[in-house]
């Protein structure tokens, strides 16, 4: 970490009125700490360390006496810990004078990607009279940030996954209309095939699902126990990727498709109430040009529009999720089910909105998208579906 980081770390911590950050780690329990500081893929270390990053002022490293160069990349005073006596003091020295102090904490566990620092720790840091505070939008905004060039990636691998659901559609309607025979994973296999070729890499093959498949957010098809690819029913493609590189940015989009030549009034239905959900989320986050808009937010619009259709009880997950280096990163999620997510849309930051609805043993349908905040303004990165195509009409 620089002196400009540390510069715009201590902007942020007055702009919130916290005197300080605290960050901490233990044989990598906290990877948002390591990630913020600059330290992934650094030896590690056995003992641990803490850091302390004030609003005003030089920061303090605590680290044992037998590992005292484990933060000689970080700018900051340096205190050295044998004995736990010794760390204890340490603390509550670099500590003295603070009253709200960042952590990665979220009161009641409410948001677990924040729930870092081991409860142990909090209740020593707790009797110096430091209120605990989370440190969910400095996270965001100095964790999970976009920069130019991983947002032209991103939009680089979103068209590759808008091509790559065409051809799966393609693929699907020749089959379908033929005498062939396409199961899930094959027509799985494909995608990924075709992904690759674009240089793009994924940590996990995508979700091909035909019929009640459909209905299971997170169906995994498998060599010898996935589907065939038939006519008459509803087939979901979710597919996420990024460009090669550690530093690369993720898309992640999902679209559905009806195998037969009419799609059935019903299915039609549930279909126009998603999109109507998902675009409910979208308005809500594009209100980020008026003032604040909060994760929760998000999930609150998309969620109501499905509740008032009957259907709540039907989704049955978060809105969406913040996208960065891994697809599900530690930005705000649209969450106002799962959790409660307090923390805001920031700028240059990247999310999903996708809600869905499911009937168990029938089909289930999800419609998602991704969401790039910016200066006062947030879009859509790719396409939105917008129909329900009938691959064999």
């Amino acid at each position: 970490m620089n002196e400009e980081r540390l510069r715009r770390i201590q902007e942020a911590l007055r702009a919130e009125k916290l005197d300080a950050w605290f960050l901490a780690d233990f044989k990598g329990t906290d990877p948002i700490a390591l990630h913020v500081l600059g330290l992934l893929g650094r030896p590690m270390v056995t003992r641990r360390w803490f850091y302390l990053i004030p609003a005003q002022g030089e920061p303090m490293k605590i680290c044992h006496r037998i590992e005292p160069h484990s933060l000689d990349s970080l700018p900051g005073g340096l205190s050295l810990y044998g004995r736990w006596q010794e760390w204890q003091e340490g603390l509550k020295g670099a500590l003295h004078g603070c009253k709200r102090v960042a952590c990665q904490y979220f009161p009641s566990g409410i948001v677990p990607a924040l729930g870092r620092l081991d409860a142990g720790l909090a209740e020593f840091i707790r009797t110096t009279g430091v209120e605990l505070v989370s440190s969910g939008d400095l996270v965001a905004q100095f964790d999970v940030t976009l920069t130019p060039e991983q947002e032209a990636g991103h939009y680089r691998a979103m068209e590759v996954l808008l091509d790559t659901v065409q051809v799966a559609f393609k693929k699907a309607q020749k089959v379908v209309a033929g005498s062939g025979l396409l199961t899930e994973h094959a027509l799985q296999l494909e995608m990924m095939v075709h992904m690759k070729k674009a240089n793009l890499v994924t940590n996990a093959p995508p979700i091909v699902a035909v019929g009640p498949h459909a209905a299971d957010p997170h169906y995994e098809p498998m060599p010898l126990t996935s589907s065939a690819i038939r006519p008459d029913e509803l087939l979901l493609l979710d597919l996420w990727a990024k460009e090669t590189g550690d530093d690369s940015v993720y898309a992640d989009i999902t679209w559905c498709a009806w195998t037969g030549t009419k799609v059935p009034a019903d299915v039609l239905e549930i279909f126009k109430t998603v999109l109507a959900a998902r675009d409910a989320g979208i308005a809500k986050a594009l209100e980020v040009s008026k003032g604040p808009v909060c994760g929760w937010e998000v999930d609150r619009a998309t969620r109501d529009v499905i509740e008032k259709a009957g259907c709540g009880q039907y989704f049955i997950h978060r809105t969406g999720h913040s996208i960065f280096t891994e697809d599900h990163a530690d930005g705000a999620n649209m969450d106002d089910f799962e959790t409660h997510d307090t923390r805001r849309l920031l700028p240059m930051t990247l999310f999903s909105i996708e809600p869905g609805i499911y009937f168990p043993g029938k089909y289930g349908i999800r419609s998602e998208v991704n969401i790039l905040v910016k200066e006062g303004a947030a879009a859509v990165t790719g396409l939105k579906q917008t129909e329900l195509e009938a691959l064999l009409a």
